[in-house]
């Protein structure tokens, strides 16, 4: 990968429009955001902006409205929480381009925020299409990236502007792809992978990429039950993939080839629904009606081990079903395990993911990780060894 273009830190940014995109697709439960970890992570690249009396215009998106206007889906909520979190007055704009929003652009002060509405409201934005993104860029002099969880995708207000608009990849985004490109091309070795999600097909390229370059790949969540029945075990009602044989075979011939040690738990706790209480098993042990739900002590134990033998760690996919406490217990101590050896300085740690964060916030560890990413897809492509949108448009061509 080129380098990526950067904002000059001593520019002159008074009374510049900074078009500054983010990534505001949080969780809204009855117009509440439940979950605030993308905003606070933005918060201090916006006060930076806002104490260089820049402009700044927010574009976002939340869910997907499929280019239609969804009152549920609005950004309105996220206004208030900005105000509060930046103790300033944030304006609101419901519409995301055109002339109404350029004039809002100039009258608002230096140093204050102007927040789109959701950019994919338009259709045109999934399109991607080149009319769009020129008349997106008008809103502002300078262009900033700091949503790489939205770098995978060929849209309007993350690929097609960059050609309109002056334009730099944030310190946010910048250090994300840093965080993986040192996973993938130059980690500090031996180097461990726990992965865990619930379909195989979805991750066997990230596995296969992961493979050549891993010392230790670590199988948990109900993935690994997938690796559990094609070894022969009875996983009884527990979820799983069906007509992967193939992919499994491929995954354990490439581990082998690469000399990667494929890990994948050796006890579990089952239960027969989520209510029920669990119990301690052995893979033989497991019957028809029960149902996997965490990872058990002697796994717990080996994945210890492998974390303090390993100087770098990338963990995407929680243990088990961590939602209900009973079920949490081997996510809660892989992210108590990574944060102690992380903060004795002998791991370098990397997590992703929306569970694992979830599940990382829980524990009370969030600041126990070299690197915590909330992108989901755009950190899963990256890994894979693809060429994203959104980065390809931000490179310096040499």
């Amino acid at each position: 990968m080129s380098k990526l273009r950067a904002l000059d830190e001593n520019l002159n940014l008074t009374n510049k429009r900074i078009i500054l995109r983010v990534d505001l697709n949080v969780p809204i439960q009855e117009g509440m955001v439940t979950d605030k970890s993308r905003i606070n992570k933005l918060i201090p690249i916006i006060k930076e902006l806002v104490n260089k009396k820049a402009k700044i215009i927010l574009i976002s998106h939340l869910g997907r409205p499929k280019g239609k206007i969804d009152e549920k889906l609005s950004l309105k909520p996220i206004k208030p929480i900005l105000e509060n979190l930046l103790n300033s007055k944030v304006y609101f704009s419901d519409k995301s381009y055109g002339s109404i929003v350029v004039e809002k652009s100039k009258k608002i002060k230096s140093g204050e925020v102007l927040l789109l509405e959701n950019i994919r409201f338009n259709k045109e934005e999934e399109e991607n299409q080149a009319i769009f993104a020129k008349e997106l860029s008008k809103a502002g002099d300078i262009y900033i990236n700091e949503a790489f969880s939205c770098s995978h995708r060929a849209h309007s207000s993350v690929s097609e502007i960059t050609k309109y608009i002056n334009s730099y990849a944030g310190k946010l985004l910048s250090e994300e792809v840093k965080a993986i490109n040192m996973l993938t091309n130059k980690p500090e070795k031996p180097v461990s992978c726990i992965i865990g999600g619930s379909k195989i097909s979805t991750k066997i390229n990230i596995l296969t990429n992961l493979a050549k370059k891993m010392q230790n790949i670590i199988i948990v969540g109900a993935m690994a039950n997938n690796f559990i029945k094609y070894q022969g075990y009875n996983i009884g009602k527990s979820l799983f993939e069906k007509n992967q044989e193939n992919l499994l075979k491929d995954i354990v011939e490439k581990c082998k080839i690469n000399n990667c040690n494929l890990v994948i738990p050796e006890d579990v706790i089952v239960a027969k629904d989520h209510k029920s209480k669990g119990q301690l098993k052995t893979l033989d042990k497991i019957d028809n009606n029960d149902l996997i739900l965490d990872i058990g002590k002697e796994t717990i134990k080996k994945i210890y081990k492998i974390i303090d033998k390993s100087k770098t760690i990338l963990w995407n996919g929680p243990a088990g079903y961590f939602e209900i406490d009973k079920f949490s217990y081997g996510s809660n101590k892989i992210a108590k395990k990574i944060t102690e050896n992380t903060k004795n300085k002998s791991l370098i740690s990397v997590a992703g993911g929306g569970d694992t964060v979830a599940a990382i916030n829980k524990f009370g560890c969030s600041d126990g990780f070299s690197y915590i990413s909330t992108a989901g897809g755009a950190f899963l492509e990256l890994l894979e060894g693809k060429i994203l949108p959104g980065i390809k448009a931000l490179e310096i061509n040499e």
